[in-house]
């Protein structure tokens, strides 16, 4: 069974998050809690950092579940 892909945007950047991919070690909450939060929803909230920071937690993601492209203006 395959789950729908989450797909956030700040209008600069877009965020997809994988569901079936992620292994939940929850790096990106710990290190980056007011983007990705446990216990809200939606969970990923791109206004809470910019678009550098973001990125940086996204590429210490260990499963490949985050995913970003710069948005064309």
């Amino acid at each position: 069974m395959e789950t729908t892909k989450n797909v956030y945007t700040n209008g600069k950047l877009t965020v997809t998050y994988k569901p079936t991919v992620c292994i939940n070690s929850e790096k990106c909450a710990r290190e980056l809690s007011q983007v990705f939060r446990t216990s809200v929803i939606p969970w990923i909230n791109l206004e809470a950092a910019n678009s550098k920071k973001i990125i940086n937690q996204i590429k210490k993601c260990p499963s490949g579940a985050l995913c970003y492209n710069f948005n064309r203006n």
